[in-house]
């Protein structure tokens, strides 16, 4: 049975969370289907970062930073965040980048199993996931070169089969973001525990778009962006989750003033601040936390399980629609085709993706390319 423009706007009018479009400030004439590498600019963030600049900074100063709530808004932010995933509040911090939470976290876990030399991670994982890994095992590798930490690549498949008493992390991204393929966080989180193994995920592709619960799965864990689906703006700072029960044990390679005990002491030594405050390291960026804080208010606001229902429907239909209208011209299905292995992204294969898109970006709908024969749809 075809799909129809009228089927397709029944359901527009039947969506409960159709007004909250009206909270982006998206460009007339455009179909913006790449929030998952960059989302789109909420109205209320221009105002915000504006007063922030003018009356906080200008006018405040450096009282701003007691007076404006700057230096609480990390671990405000990340509270806003943890109910998003699944986290307790004091277990979310903002700071950094993505990467540089990852390096921080994957060198916690691998001094809290010091013996173990091996990281499992998944073949197709993000790459600079993959390049802080090496970068970690060669820094932290025996003079003599023998004995140190070993990056083992393994198929999505064959995670779990791949985890022994000699792993000491599992580092996985909780969607792919080459295919929106969706791991199952729980049955490999235990798999790992079962080994001693610790289990760190990336949550770029999911925190904001599909269901993420870090405590319900006894997650270890976890670093995630602030840029795609939470909409803080191109480089938004990112955030880390710790579990409580792991936070006052672990130790950081990355050890700055504001993690200290006492931050304004500027002791000539070095005390780790307690729980989740000891994964800070550095000044926060105020203006572009402000701005994440606007993206972050906005999807606290729409249900979890509506924006999966939705997400669920539009990609189901999506590829629907590319099968009815576009079979014959030798596009392939990448994403999984059960909506429950699939993240929030449909991802085709074609050996002409590059000019594809190209052609769909000049006529205005938005998506991107990933080498070397990917379409993705977010």
């Amino acid at each position: 049975m075809s799909i129809t423009r009228t089927d397709l706007e029944t359901l527009d009018t039947a969506d409960t969370l159709a007004p909250m479009r009206g909270l982006f400030d998206l460009p007339e004439g455009v179909v913006y289907l790449d929030g998952n590498s960059l989302g789109a600019l909420p109205k209320a963030t221009v105002g915000r970062v504006a007063e922030v600049v003018q009356a906080e900074w200008g006018g405040g100063l450096i009282r701003s930073w007691n007076d404006a709530g700057w230096m609480a808004a990390p671990g405000r932010v990340g509270d806003k965040i943890a109910r998003l995933i699944g986290g307790a509040p004091g277990t979310v911090m903002v700071a950094d980048s993505t990467s540089v939470n990852l390096f921080k976290l994957l060198g916690a876990a691998l001094a809290a199993r010091l013996g173990r030399r091996v990281i499992v991670s998944e073949r197709g994982n993000f790459p600079t996931d993959l390049y802080i890994a090496e970068g970690l095992a060669a820094l932290l590798a025996p003079a003599d070169g023998r004995g140190g930490h070993v990056l083992r690549l393994v198929e999505a498949e064959g995670i779990a089969a791949a985890i022994d008493e000699d792993v000491a992390v599992v580092m996985l991204t909780q969607v792919n973001y080459h295919t929106g393929a969706m791991h199952e966080m729980g049955a490999i989180t235990r798999a790992a525990q079962a080994k001693g193994a610790l289990v760190l995920w990336d949550l770029a592709h999911s925190a904001g778009a599909v269901p993420v619960d870090l405590a319900g799965c006894d997650v270890d864990l976890a670093v995630g962006c602030g840029y795609k689906f939470l909409n803080g703006g191109p480089g938004a700072p990112a955030f880390l989750y710790v579990a409580p029960r792991l936070q006052d044990s672990l130790r950081y390679p990355l050890t700055g003033w504001l993690g200290h005990a006492a931050p304004f002491a500027f002791e000539g030594g070095y005390r780790p601040g307690a729980g989740i405050v000891r994964t800070m390291v550095g000044t926060p960026p105020v203006l572009s936390l402000a701005a994440l804080e606007v993206g972050v208010d906005i999807a606290l606001r729409a249900p979890m399980e509506l924006v999966r229902s939705k997400s669920v429907a539009q990609t189901t239909m999506f590829v629907a629609l590319l099968e009815q209208l576009a079979g014959p011209w030798g596009f392939r299905l990448v994403s999984p085709r059960e909506a429950v292995r699939r993240g929030s992204q449909v991802c085709l294969a074609h050996e002409q993706a590059y000019a594809i898109m190209q052609a769909l970006i000049a006529r205005g709908v938005i998506g991107d390319f990933r080498a070397p024969d990917i379409l993705r749809f977010g």
